[in-house]
């Protein structure tokens, strides 16, 4: 239960530390175990491959290796692992580079790549869990390669990924180095592989996302000015989330979620009345959440017999929970109790990263759920599938464990972060993404969401968005599109396609002049 409230439950994404302060705490085992400066060499293995996408046959150069990153001495730092996908015999002045990773903090890369975006695809079972091994790996017809070139990218302390020399994991498991890692990796990789010339996109999952929107103001500020920035299931401001704020201390958590639930509730058929189509009646939602909603919990204990009754049917309405329930909670609905009660009469749970996939607790009394089914049911289809890929196909081979999700990361990240000189607790990334927009006024941002996702809503991304701060002229630069999906927006293969319709467009508007 604790990992499922606090901690990295699936695939790399959001993971929320048991303390959002604990920066100092935990080491891994390559921190307890640093390379010697001496030791340390960059790798890299060629293997060749080729996928079909869209009828269109790319045969490409798959790397596999790392860059070592130094400090202000000269001294070796960290080991970055990635693996790269390169059209054969393309332009790299004119062929983009996207460099894509998950989130956590402390997860690996593996599901952007063999997820959703690489030439190889792990096949599973869509909303249930895929049944264990032999699993299937296949070529991907949905990956990005048709439009750029692709950089997998694992954070210090994920995947092979480690720290040298004297370096520990406080000199990387925070918000700012984090970041600075991530840029030096980039730069290291652009002037290592001719890539200055070549237009650039960053694309992040969950955590991924907050980076990205730091890199992008991060990168701007060192000359390298980036095309496009891609984010899949954002969290960008940490200051109105659940997970950092007193139960209750922040009612615009309990509105930003809503149309979330209301979506769930919509897919189980938990509705009281029959809804249509699902993009009209989450707009009534929407309006509801930011309205009538909002001013009821303004209201606080100053709320009227009625104001209250009124909202309790809407509520109901919109999510299925009962009338009594939601008197109990003060109209105020937390993700984790939400999904333990909407199927409670059914013995089952739903899914924080896509409530799509139904769980079974021992405990159904619980006020929380004992897992997460969507995590539970996907992660071990990964594991196997990136094993054999890594060695048959890539023919890359380490003494090392691949740490695909490494808690102790999140269990030591520091939170802080630093915005024009101010230090602050947590971190609200809009301003970072504000400032590249303005700075480089042709950058383009693409936002997809899941409906179906409970780490990070889809209604929070768009109200993040509009709450930027941005010129009216920069507005247009912002995309925003939405799939019948959850957090890992790949995971549904219908909703894969479109994403992959969606983000053709996005590189073709980036890339035009």
């Amino acid at each position: 239960m604790k990992r499922l409230i606090v901690c990295l439950l699936a695939s790399g994404m959001l993971m929320f530390a048991a303390s959002a302060y604990a920066a100092d705490q935990g080491k891994t085992s390559a921190d307890k175990n640093p390379l010697p400066a001496a030791a340390v060499e960059q790798q890299k293995v060629i293997s060749h491959g080729q996928v079909t996408v869209n009828g269109e046959r790319i045969d490409y150069i798959a790397t596999a290796g790392t860059i070592v990153l130094h400090d202000s001495k000269g001294d070796p730092t960290a080991s970055m692992f990635y693996i790269a996908y390169t059209e054969k015999g393309a332009n790299p002045d004119k062929r983009p580079v996207t460099f894509a990773y998950n989130g956590g903090p402390g997860g690996s890369s593996v599901l952007v790549n063999l997820g959703g975006f690489g030439p190889m695809r792990v096949q599973t079972t869509d909303a249930a869990p895929t049944p264990p091994p032999p699993y299937s790996l296949r070529s991907n017809p949905y990956s990005l390669l048709d439009k750029t070139d692709l950089v997998f990218i694992d954070a210090v302390g994920t995947g092979f990924s480690k720290t040298l020399g004297k370096a520990t994991g406080k000199d990387f498991y925070g918000v700012d180095p984090d970041v600075q890692s991530f840029g030096e990796f980039i730069e290291n990789y652009i002037n290592q592989n001719n890539r200055w010339n070549s237009p650039k996109f960053v694309l992040g999952e969950s955590y991924g996302t907050p980076r990205s929107a730091m890199l992008a103001e991060w990168l701007q500020d060192k000359g390298v000015a980036l095309n496009g920035v891609i984010l899949l299931s954002s969290i960008l401001n940490f200051n109105d989330e659940f997970w950092f704020q007193p139960p209750g201390s922040n009612d615009l958590s309990y509105e930003l979620y809503l149309p979330s639930y209301a979506a769930v509730a919509w897919y189980h058929n938990q509705l009281p009345d029959k809804r249509g189509d699902l993009p009209a009646f989450l707009q009534q939602v929407r309006q509801f959440a930011l309205g009538e909603y909002a001013q009821a919990l303004q209201a606080g204990d100053s709320i009227s017999a009625a104001q209250e009754q009124a909202v309790i049917d809407k509520l109901h309405a919109y999510t299925g929970l009962s009338a009594t329930y939601l008197k109990e909670t003060k109209l105020r609905i937390q993700p984790a109790r939400f999904m333990k009660q909407l199927l409670r009469s059914q013995g089952h749970t739903v899914g924080r990263f896509d409530a799509r996939f139904e769980g079974i607790d021992f405990d159904s009394a619980g006020e929380f759920p004992q897992y997460d089914p969507s995590s539970t049911a996907l992660f071990p289809a990964f594991v196997a599938p990136f094993h054999w890929y890594l060695s048959n196909d890539l023919k890359y081979s380490s003494n090392a464990d691949y740490q695909f999700l490494n808690y102790k990361v999140g269990e030591a990240w520091d939170w802080h972060h630093v915005v024009d000189g101010q230090k602050y607790p947590v971190p609200d990334t809009l301003p970072d993404l504000r400032e590249a927009m303005t700075q480089n006024p042709h950058l383009k941002v693409f936002s997809g969401n899941g409906y179906f996702d409970l780490a990070t809503p889809f209604f929070k991304t768009e109200y993040e968005l509009n709450h930027m701060g941005l010129d009216p002229s920069l507005q247009k630069n912002i995309t925003i599109d939405y799939y019948h999906d959850g957090h890992m927006l790949y995971i549904h293969t219908p909703a894969l396609a479109k994403l992959h319709a969606d983000l053709d467009k996005f590189y073709d508007s980036a890339l035009a002049k």
